[in-house]
């Protein structure tokens, strides 16, 4: 069976590696970016990318191509008109880490595209087409929306262009996942933020010369805790502002437990009960990495395929 031709709207970081990970299986691909210094270093890197986003839409609509928006949230709605406007019956899927923003964006700006949201669970504090890698998606676990009255069809051209981007695929609702990613990617790009401005020593007040100090002695754990701070801040606005709901609760689940902490230090001193318990976190993380992996048949209900995530299996392909 020959492999659907992917049109790629956005050539950063994931957008980039999506697109070179695509020709590297075998896939027709071509893309488009709204940077023309992108435009130009994607060219000389060989790859194909049209002249602007109406002729890669139309190229889509001519070749019956899966579209992959990889542009931030913010810069969705723009693209969605031009998506309605020149291929508004397309296969539609995204890489934006939120999807029921996502969802609605579609719903309201490309109504009859036929829509399966998408998110690799894959990226670096890097950005742009430089950061791109072909090797990127390797091992890494790429949600495929699976809510009810999905276009079955579409979730299977989603769920191969993951496969052969080297990806495993986790079904999972729209809703679950922006709850399951504000907890384990929008607040620790929070935390990482308080972490960092903490160690500095902003204007809120400290010692004189404390954060030099402090910045002098900083050594694994505040690098390995701040590594995503280092991500663009617009970026990060965008993830997290889109996630606004899912994350309110998160972060008050994170404020309750350093409060629970504080105290705890205030009153006696122990911090057993908080230390124990993200050490078991961490090894529950460690465990999901070595989740089952099983091939499902292609006429799986969304229910079904749900029902999978939420018990933590990782799809790697067809019965």
């Amino acid at each position: 069976m020959t492999s659907r031709p992917i049109c790629v709207l956005g050539l950063g970081l994931i957008g980039g590696s999506l697109a070179r990970a695509a020709v590297a299986a075998g896939r027709t691909v071509w893309a488009a970016t709204a940077s023309e210094s992108t435009a130009a270093a994607a060219r000389a890197d060989g790859y194909d990318v049209a002249p602007s986003t109406d002729e890669a839409l139309v190229r889509a609509q001519d070749a019956d191509a899966l579209v992959v928006l990889g542009m931030p949230l913010p810069a969705v709605p723009g693209v969605l008109r031009r998506v309605h406007a020149v291929a508004p019956r397309c296969r539609l899927t995204d890489v934006v880490s939120v999807k029921v923003a996502m969802r609605d964006a579609v719903e309201k700006y490309a109504p009859t595209a036929r829509y399966v949201g998408g998110h690799p669970m894959a990226g670096t504090a890097e950005s742009g087409w430089a950061a791109g890698s072909t090797t990127l998606f390797g091992g890494a676990n790429w949600v495929v929306a699976a809510d009810d009255g999905t276009d079955a069809e579409v979730w299977a051209d989603v769920a191969e262009l993951a496969w052969d981007c080297g990806a495993r695929v986790v079904p999972a609702a729209a809703e679950e996942h922006d709850a399951a990613v504000a907890r384990i990617s929008h607040l620790p790009h929070l935390l990482a933020a308080v972490l960092a401005a903490v160690a500095a020593g902003d204007e809120r007040g400290g010692e004189p010369g404390a954060g030099a100090l402090a910045m002098l002695l900083a050594a694994g754990s505040f690098a390995d805790g701040t590594r995503v701070a280092d991500t663009r801040p617009e970026l990060v606005l965008a993830m997290c502002e889109g996630n606004r709901p899912a994350l309110l609760t998160a972060v008050d689940d994170a404020l309750g437990r350093l409060g629970a902490a504080r105290g705890s230090l205030a009153s006696t001193g122990g911090l057993a009960a908080t230390v124990n318990a993200g050490h078991r976190g961490r090894q529950q993380w460690r465990t999901a990495r070595s989740a089952p992996e099983l091939k499902v048949a292609r006429d799986t209900d969304m229910a079904g395929l749900r029902e999978l995530g939420r018990h933590g299996q990782v799809l790697v392909g067809w019965e």
